[in-house]
């Protein structure tokens, strides 16, 4: 009779101590969440803190180093299309800025591009010679791996090119590419129903019967004119340094040093080369297009958080 109540108490001694061991483990989950809530919204605050931080000096320096005599540097980095950030509309504002600033000695074009829109292109050819006569300043272009086609339809706007002796450089031609399924539409049993007004409509359509007389009316009045566009560009713009060969006009790319033999550039050497020996002066400055708050914020998160951080614990020692 003894051990039944005995042995309930211990039961019940248990069970208080399990409950006791659980509200124990649920405080300690509620503190140590409060403790990551704390932590994180102490990093983001950090964060803001150090990003503020760089924006307001990156102004400041941007603001000391625009009234010093510079070298303006201008990116032409991907290819070349309308509403991307190497489009005209894109890179003619920044062009001004660079030939506008009184303290920039000469602007430079960093190019690194496969070519793209010939109109784009010649917007951007045609803003580099009208900026160069109205501010009396020389323009560069400096080749990194590639400037090609509608790249190097720009690049001739420059008074002087250079390059990298594996840039690849050149493809002085003009494309338009398209394909197409008509054999394999007729072996899966596809049946092409698109309607259309006009003879020649649907004359890259790849799901139609090739139209002969409509490509060959585009080669003539587009593609052909268009190539002649470029090469009136290339020879206004090299003059007679460019030795004119059956292949020059063909599409065919050169590496760096066979395009100095040819003409197609002026000679080898990166940015540093041309701003400190071509132009005299090895103080650099980017023009970029403006970044919102957002990008600022989210630029190089990890290097410049883990910078910060080091020089803000390195003064706590």
């Amino acid at each position: 009779m003894d051990q039944e109540p005995q042995n309930s108490q211990q039961g019940f001694n248990r069970l208080a101590i399990a409950v006791e061991s659980l509200v124990k483990q649920e405080r300690w989950s509620r503190r140590f969440a409060n403790l990551l809530k704390l932590a994180v919204a102490g990093y983001i605050i950090f964060f803001v803190y150090i990003a503020s931080q760089n924006i307001s000096s990156g102004d400041e320096f941007d603001s000391l180093n625009n009234s010093k005599p510079h070298v303006a540097v201008v990116k032409l980095d991907g290819p070349i299309m309308p509403g991307t950030k190497t489009s005209a509309e894109a890179i003619k504002p920044l062009l001004q800025e660079a030939f506008k600033n009184k303290a920039s000695e000469a602007v430079v074009i960093l190019a690194n591009s496969p070519g793209g829109s010939p109109v784009q292109s010649a917007l951007i050819n045609d803003e580099i010679e009208r900026l160069k006569t109205k501010y009396h300043k020389p323009a560069y272009v400096v080749v990194e791996d590639l400037c090609a086609s509608g790249c190097y339809y720009i690049a001739v706007a420059a008074d002087k090119i250079y390059a990298n002796e594996g840039s690849m450089v050149g493809s002085i031609g003009v494309r338009m590419d398209t394909f197409g399924v008509t054999s394999l539409m007729e072996k899966l049993g596809v049946e092409n129903r698109s309607m259309h007004a006009g003879e020649h409509k649907t004359f890259i359509d790849p799901f139609s019967e090739k139209d002969e007389a409509g490509r060959k009316f585009f080669q003539e009045h587009v593609l052909e004119r268009t190539h002649q566009q470029f090469i009136n560009a290339v020879r206004d713009g090299r003059g007679d340094r460019i030795k004119e060969t059956p292949d020059t006009y063909t599409g065919l790319v050169w590496l760096g040093d066979e395009a100095t033999e040819n003409g197609l550039i002026d000679g080898l050497g990166d940015l540093g080369h041309v701003a400190r020996d071509v132009i005299g002066n090895e103080n650099i400055r980017f023009y970029e297009g403006k970044k919102s708050v957002i990008e600022e914020l989210m630029g190089d998160i990890g290097t410049q958080t883990a910078s910060k951080l080091s020089m803000f614990l390195s003064t706590m020692h």
